[in-house]
């Protein structure tokens, strides 16, 4: 398991791994589980691993590296088709050639038929290695042909223990306070180090506060919240991604395709941590309610948190997390208005919250 040691934790997916490194390992494999928690790393190591040379693996430069990613919002059948004809060329260096299929779950069904051909009769010197967030998008037919390696959030401690390696300026507590945000996942905790984090943090924890604190709450200004700090992670990633293309020999449609769907991925992804975290906020205000302050993940604002409760903030409480994570549902589920869709969840939350609105405003 030594091979996979830049991957923390995932115990089980390393055992896996190990064991389809054998000779007569499977022609296919498949990880899958939720972003930020090592499945490209272990993805690349593992192909490091068949080809024997890590170093040219990782710069994507060993030419029996086959590295398949959308350029769009999908992978479409053209991309696979030219995967397939690659397919049958026999490896130049090394004994296998190998074919990561990043983002795998975003084939569209003309692409997974056609790659489904290839998964029931490969050559045999070849390993298609498919990295993927969530199963239910790929056909059953195809998760049937793969080795399933399935990747957990990690825990506090795993999160803490590489904070400590990135951050190793903050203090035990801010270092907590970053590993229970990150809700198990190092892409998050690496975007809470940030330091506009916090000033995005903030934001989002007065959203949460003012729904119960201000008497003139406007449920469109609190949505507007999410919406900036979404839009705002957005737009990085736009600029760090068309930095990328611009280095790179792509089509000016292709360059397109990749920046938009790295600026809606990360409004998106940013959309959804932003109702994890105010759903934490709900939970924490149950914790601190019962006494168990030890384990709210806003640890750093017991304070508020303490003074929220004494003013009755905690009645409703739970049904607000509640309400907050059906709202996760929808949006991770179902292509929805974002805008229409959070001001509908603070309208929501207003009446569940709305009799602690008695307390003092910030």
């Amino acid at each position: 398991m030594e091979r996979f040691a830049s991957v923390p934790e995932q115990r089980e997916a390393k055992r896996l791994l190990s064991a389809a490194l054998s000779e007569r390992g499977p022609h296919a494999v498949l990880l899958h589980g939720p972003a930020g928690v090592g499945k490209r790393t272990a993805a690349f190591a593992f192909a490091a691993a068949l080809l024997g040379d890590e170093r040219r693996v990782e710069s994507r430069a060993h030419p029996d590296l086959y590295v398949l990613e959308p350029l769009g919002e999908m992978i479409r059948i053209d991309d696979i088709r030219a995967l397939r004809h690659d397919l049958h060329m026999r490896p130049f260096e090394a004994d296998r050639r190998v074919y990561l299929v990043l983002d795998a779950d975003r084939m569209n069904v003309d692409a997974a038929d056609a790659l489904l051909k290839d998964l029931e009769e490969p050559p045999s010197y070849a390993v298609i290695v498919l990295v993927a967030a969530e199963l239910g998008p790929l056909p059953p037919t195809i998760l049937s042909r793969c080795q399933l390696v399935p990747f957990r959030r990690l825990s506090e401690r795993a999160v803490r223990d590489w904070i400590s390696l990135q951050a190793p300026n903050l203090t035990d507590d801010e270092a907590r306070v970053v590993a229970r945000a990150s809700a198990g996942r190092l892409d998050r905790a690496r975007r809470l180090l940030d330091p506009d984090a916090a000033a995005r943090r903030e934001a989002l924890i007065a959203a949460a506060r003012s729904v119960y604190l201000e008497p003139g709450f406007q449920p469109a200004d609190a949505a507007g919240v999410l919406l900036e700090v979404a839009a705002a992670r957005g737009e990085e990633a736009r600029v760090r991604e068309q930095e990328i293309v611009d280095g790179l020999d792509l089509p000016a449609r292709d360059a397109d395709q990749r920046v938009r769907r790295a600026q809606r991925g990360a409004e998106r992804d940013e959309l959804l941590a932003g109702l994890e975290r105010l759903e934490a906020w709900y939970r924490d205000l149950v914790v601190v309610s019962a006494g168990a302050q030890a384990a709210a993940v806003h640890a750093d604002r017991l304070a508020d948190l303490e003074e929220d409760v004494a003013a009755g903030a905690a009645e409703g409480a739970v049904k607000a997390a509640e309400t907050v994570r059906d709202a996760w549902r929808a949006l991770e589920e179902f292509n929805l208005n974002a805008s229409l869709a959070l001001e509908a969840l603070f309208v929501r939350l207003r009446r569940e919250l709305g009799r602690s609105a008695r307390a003092t405003p910030v």
